[in-house]
This record gives C-alpha cells, structure tokens and sequence, in this order.
C-alpha cells in the first residue's frame, strides 16, 4: 500500500502560479514512477504529468508544457507540480499517482498503470 497526500491547492488568478505537492508513504519512494492527474467537473480525468523513478525522465500533456514543471525529492519523499501562466481552464481537482516501476527511466501517461491515487487537491484559476 501507499498512501499519497496531496497539498498546495488554492484559489489563483489567471496568470498566477502554484506548487502543488504529494506526500508518500508506505513504500520506497524512489521504487515510485509518479503521475499527476487532474480532472474537471463533468469531464474525464486526464494526464498532467510524469515523472520517472530516477528523476531522470519527464512527460507532459500538450495542454500544459512550458507552463508546468513536475520534480521530485526522493530524500523527501514528494513530488511536486509547479505551475505557472495559469489559465481558467486548469480548474480542477489534481491528483498524484503512483506506480511502482520496474525500470528506472519509464514514465507513464495512461490513468491504468497506476496503483494508487490521493484524494485530490482543488486548483481554481479566475479570469
């Protein structure tokens, strides 16, 4: 089992910035290729990010790169979700997900790989 805490959530408006956190524990963080999801009211929820175990290896949707870092602190056991320029549209619930990964470098951009979620922080962009 892991348990993901997220936190850093908040009202912002356009333009502004945010940095999202997820705690883990319950297993070795740095076994952990990391996700951050985020979903919309009435919409499904979708890829934000990835992070691979090592650190080494990053992925974003074409809705937010440039605009959105994900990193992580394996000695701290969190990875984080810097976002910048934000727009109405990021208005979501984000999520962290973890999978525990064989390979070093993988990333992981599809919801199924992932074994375990947190419950949500809100994100809310006014224009």
């Amino acid at each position: 089992q892991v348990q993901l805490v997220e936190s850093g959530g908040g009202l912002v408006q356009a333009g502004g910035s945010l940095r999202l956190s997820c705690a883990a524990s319950g297993r070795t963080f740095s076994s952990l290729a990391m996700g951050w999801f985020r979903q919309a009211p009435g919409k499904s929820r979708e890829f934000v990010a990835a992070i691979s175990r090592n650190g080494d290896n990053t992925r974003y949707a074409d809705s937010v790169k440039g605009r959105v870092t994900i990193s992580r602190e394996n000695a701290e056991n969190t990875v984080y979700l810097q976002m910048n320029s934000l727009k109405p549209e990021d208005t979501a619930v984000y999520y962290c997900a973890s999978k525990i990964s064989t390979f070093y470098g993988s990333t992981f951009s599809a919801l199924q790989p992932y074994d375990f979620w947190g419950q949500g922080t809100q994100v809310t962009v006014s224009s």
